[in-house]
């Protein structure tokens, strides 16, 4: 075991380190609203551009499903004759 004593009492720090610590939490926090906030914008718009595509999307899915059921149909109609 070392006998190297440890301070009790808590080490002075200087006020210009700690104003620089609450400084750049804050300016940290309101970074982070602030661009928390831009992207939320930005992706509201992308949502709704993508609601629109997938409107139009699903229609064609569902057009190309019904010619897909049509020409099957007409295939198995072609085989049972």
């Amino acid at each position: 075991m070392s006998s190297v004593e440890l301070n009790p009492r808590p080490v002075r720090v200087s006020p210009l380190i700690k104003f620089g610590r609450w400084g750049l939490l804050v300016s940290g926090i309101l970074y982070g609203a602030f661009h928390q906030n831009r992207l939320s914008k930005k992706e509201t718009a992308w949502r709704e551009v993508e609601s629109k595509k997938k409107v139009i999307r699903d229609k064609k899915l569902a057009e190309e499903k019904k010619r897909a059921a049509e020409a099957e149909m007409a295939d198995l109609e072609a085989m049972m004759k």
